[in-house]
């Protein structure tokens, strides 16, 4: 419904000593990574070997009841996954985590992020007789991690040999029948966290998850690193680490959660600094600075720290809309903007405002978003962005897979500033943004805002890469 850079995925793994109500502990997880994956989600509880699924189309809350984690039971292990689909469209079977049985037992996989050569993998293995049921990139990695598993001592040792086989972003959490395995590709392009619990460990996305069910942050797993936690313990393979990390920038502008803390950095500080950082680059004389829900708030209050500006509430968010809200007319669709958001005039009534929203693709929705405010009688709207203009596709997890999308490929900025209705329009500079996250020791991939990515990338690679009609040619 709206034009803005989504989610990717969430993953989440627990592992305890002792049979306990893992499913439980899982739902509350995914449902503080809720943010990061909306239309799908999924859990395996790992009973002594014996793997037991739910998974559905639809929010935590939708696709579990009570009923239905009663029936996945104890166990000591259990892994979920929200899923936005950057790879594969949006269908019951794309949804994670998947589970696949071969001679040396079960095993559960739930992915974050993109490979680069999904495609090719995918051809390989099809070549070989493999069948695949879903159109995402998790199934090549579960017959890449079973092909090696058939000829390596462990499971951990299957997946340090698959690490050499795929290419691109990937935080994956495994499950096998007496292990929680985690995976970091070796840019470290997506977050992937470790924490303790009571008789065990956690893993996730985001730190968010651990605070929802009272576990204890330890530490960010490594670019490259791959955490084996079992009944001994907990041990690493680091093999594939020793390179800097590339985490995506806009983790720290868009995707996480602002309590969360990632590469050693406060989300929330980090988009503070945005907005600092946007005066600094774009002054501009006005009387209130208002965000955009959610992740232009912080930024907007950066904003008004740094200006002396001050802070308002500019608009009232409808929270309880999700991404799938059905607009039947014409007439809903124009207005979907209002539906979800709705501005307080009382803020911006007669003022000079400073508007600031986390990013710009399309130009659409950041428009009607501006006829708001002018429809609730400010007087001049000057936006501000938190993030660069999108110049480049995304290989590694977001859903921008084509530069005639982005309007900042076929528009100058005074070109951008009169679609939006706009008085003025800055966004932040690359330079910038990479020192958002200021605590962090590692490097950034900005890829997205100026086309130097970290690693090779294809030359194209859409959404539906593994989908075709009988009349396309592959």
């Amino acid at each position: 419904m709206f034009d803005s850079i989504h989610e990717e995925c969430g993953v989440f793994g627990i592992y305890t000593d002792k049979t306990s109500d893992v499913a439980a502990q899982t739902y509350v997880a995914l449902y503080a990574l809720q943010h990061r994956g909306q239309e799908s989600c999924g859990i395996v509880v790992n009973d002594d070997g014996v793997f037991r699924q739910h998974k559905n189309l639809g929010l935590v809350n939708q696709v579990f009841d009570k009923d239905t984690l009663e029936r996945l039971g104890q166990g000591n292990i259990a892994i979920g996954h929200v899923r936005y689909s950057t790879t594969g469209n949006c269908n019951a079977a794309n949804a994670q985590p998947l589970v696949v049985r071969h001679v040396k037992g079960p095993l559960a996989i739930a992915h974050n992020g993109n490979l680069t050569n999904a495609r090719e993998l995918r051809e390989k293995y099809e070549n070989k007789g493999m069948i695949f049921h879903t159109t995402n990139d998790t199934e090549a990695i579960s017959y890449a991690v079973t092909e090696e598993r058939l000829s390596s001592p462990s499971i951990e040792a299957a997946v340090e040999k698959t690490m050499d086989k795929i290419k691109g972003a990937y935080s994956l959490v495994i499950m096998s029948p007496s292990k929680l395995i985690a995976v970091r590709d070796p840019n470290g392009f997506r977050p992937l966290s470790l924490g303790k619990i009571d008789g065990g460990y956690v893993v996730s996305s985001e730190t968010c998850a651990f605070d929802s069910i009272g576990a204890e942050f330890i530490r960010d797993i490594k670019p490259g690193e791959i955490v084996i936690i079992d009944k001994n313990g907990l041990r690493s393979v680091e093999s594939h680490c020793g390179g800097k990390g590339t985490i995506c920038v806009f983790e720290y502008v868009y995707f996480a959660r602002p309590d969360s803390v990632i590469e050693g950095s406060s989300v929330h500080k980090a988009r503070l600094r945005a907005g600092k950082y946007l005066w600094r680059e774009h002054p501009v004389d006005a009387d209130i600075v208002i965000g955009v829900p959610d992740s232009g708030l912080d930024a907007a209050l950066g904003f008004s720290q740094e200006s002396g500006i001050p802070y308002g509430i500019g608009f009232i968010k409808n929270r309880y809309i999700g991404r799938t809200f059905i607009q039947p007319t014409q007439k809903e669709r124009t207005n979907s903007v209002k539906i979800k958001l709705n501005a307080v005039s009382n803020t911006v009534k007669g003022k000079r405002v400073v508007m600031i929203d986390d990013s710009i693709v399309r130009g659409t929705t950041s428009a009607r978003i501006v006829r708001l405010l002018r429809d609730a009688g400010a007087k001049e709207v000057h936006v501000r962005i938190s993030s660069p203009p999108f110049v480049g596709p995304c290989y590694f997890g977001t859903d921008i897979d084509s530069k005639d999308k982005l309007i900042a490929c076929r528009m100058t900025n005074e070109e951008i500033c009169r679609h939006l209705g706009a008085d003025s329009l800055g966004y932040l500079s690359v330079e910038s943004v990479k020192k958002l996250a200021g605590n962090s020791d590692c490097d950034f991939c900005v890829g997205c805002f100026n086309e130097k990515y970290p690693i090779e990338v294809p030359k194209e690679m859409p959404k539906d890469k593994f989908e075709y009609r009988i009349s396309e040619n592959k």
